[in-house]
């Protein structure tokens, strides 16, 4: 193969990392389980998730990456000591990306079609249920989405996905305040501010930890090297620390102005905030549907989602191609031909799963879109984090000090002596005991 690429510039690496971590975590996952998981108390525990687990573990991702300069299907093999057999983390990876777009494409699919159809003016008979259990529109509408994320790819890396990913995520900023504001100075929007902002602690429970942490994990991508990746197209000028803050704010700022933007329209509504899955599509609708200029805002929101949905697609299929080129030797637009048909197949499963390919592999109800689920939030990403965390803190793997003279290489924030039992002692078992707790009280039937 070519020559590594790399990016062109830092904050084309924030943004594309930022992309990567911001898309229907934050915009379509975080507010259902914020609202299904009692609001205010849900939000404090996932923003102490993200800093006493999601911080330690991107930082871990990005400093493999980095002094691997290899995808994650390489980079422990790359890095393990002789004798060791590390390689076999870089297959599971590889198949949670995999696992990872086989339902986020449709779910992105799902988005466009909204988008269309207020773009369009043809949003009045809008319906969540009416719309997955048609396949037309979840084919076409995922083939729209694998089609461009690798017609995007295709590109080399810095004139193709770092441009696109500096227009969509100014673009998406830029909405998301707008929305915001609009959404802040509607009638009865203090009572949903209330439920999201103000923590009820009788609300926290064992699940509802267990929830935040694997939607801290989900919303940034970590365990499956998708970050990675991102940390093996820079250089050694700044300190991974830093940018792994700067990338986590941004995060989290884009999830929590999702919230903004969706519960005080929904109270302003009287629209129910624990409608799970269906609450961004359904409520989010009805609101539009029913407001002044509702076509505007509408178009405007789910454009909004886009730019959200494709920034992780894209992340996350330019990891997968970036896998299969290192083993095929292919170029980027022939990779980028094989790496869609076979996203496109595996997706399809999700696609087709509400209408001609009915499973229940849980508890009733349950879809392809709760396995692919079940597959990647509930154990490689959990799983992949502690992996990783074993890896560059102990000396079977990586080692402690490889992994602090990668991680503090460059100038910027370093991480000091006094954080070491955070990465080594806290993150492994803490992690574990939640993904245990999460197992023994998942919904198998």
């Amino acid at each position: 193969m070519n020559e590594r690429e790399h990016l062109g510039s830092r904050l084309g690496f924030i943004m594309l990392s930022a992309g990567c971590a911001i898309g229907c975590g934050n915009i379509w996952k975080f507010p259902w389980m914020c609202g299904q998981y009692g609001g205010g108390g849900f939000v404090l525990v996932y923003i102490l998730c993200l800093i006493l687990l999601g911080m330690p573990v991107l930082v871990m991702e990005f400093s493999v990456g980095r002094a691997a300069q290899a995808s994650p299907l390489f980079m422990f093999q790359k890095l393990e000591k002789p004798g060791k057999k590390w390689g076999f983390w870089g297959f599971v990876c590889l198949l949670g990306n995999l696992a990872l777009m086989s339902f986020y494409c449709v779910v992105t699919g799902w988005i466009i079609y909204y988008f269309w159809s207020f773009l369009t003016g043809s949003s009045k008979d809008l319906s969540f249920v009416p719309m997955i259990t048609n396949p037309a529109i979840n084919v076409i509408f995922l083939f729209i989405t694998v089609a461009s994320a690798f017609l995007i790819l295709s590109f080399k890396l810095q004139s193709g996905l770092e441009k696109v990913t500096k227009v969509m995520m100014t673009a998406l900023f830029l909405l998301l305040i707008i929305l915001a504001i609009h959404s802040l100075i509607l009638p009865g929007a203090t009572e949903g501010l209330k439920f999201y902002l103000m923590p009820d602690l009788s609300k926290i429970n064992g699940s509802v930890v267990v929830g935040a942490m694997n939607q801290a994990f989900f919303t940034l991508s970590l365990g499956i090297g998708s970050m990675a990746i991102f940390g093996s197209y820079i250089g050694k000028e700044r300190s991974i620390m830093g940018e792994t803050i700067n990338v986590i704010s941004l995060d989290t700022l884009v999830a929590l102005l999702a919230g903004l933007i969706i519960f005080p329209a929904c109270t302003s509504f009287g629209i129910e905030v624990d409608a799970g899955p269906s609450l961004l599509f359904d409520t989010m609708a009805t609101v539009f549907n029913n407001m002044a200029g509702g076509r505007f805002w509408g178009t405007l929101f789910f454009l909004l989602m886009v730019f959200a949905a494709m920034s992780t697609v894209l992340g996350v299929c330019e990891n997968i191609l970036a896998m299969i080129r290192e083993v095929t030797h292919l170029s980027r637009p022939k990779g980028c031909i094989l790496c869609g048909l076979v996203v496109f197949a595996l997706a399809l499963t999700t696609a087709l799963g509400f209408s001609v390919l009915h499973f229940e592999p849980f508890a009733e109800g349950s879809s392809w879109l709760d396995f692919w689920d079940f597959i990647v939030s509930t154990n490689i990403l959990p799983l992949g984090s502690i992996a990783i965390a074993m890896f560059c803190c102990y000396g079977f793997g990586w080692g402690w000090d490889n992994f602090i003279a990668e991680a503090n290489a460059g100038v910027g924030l370093r991480i000091k002596p006094w954080m070491k039992p955070l990465f080594k002692y806290f993150v492994p078992p803490v992690v574990l005991f939640l993904y245990i707790y999460g197992m023994i009280h998942f919904s198998w039937k």
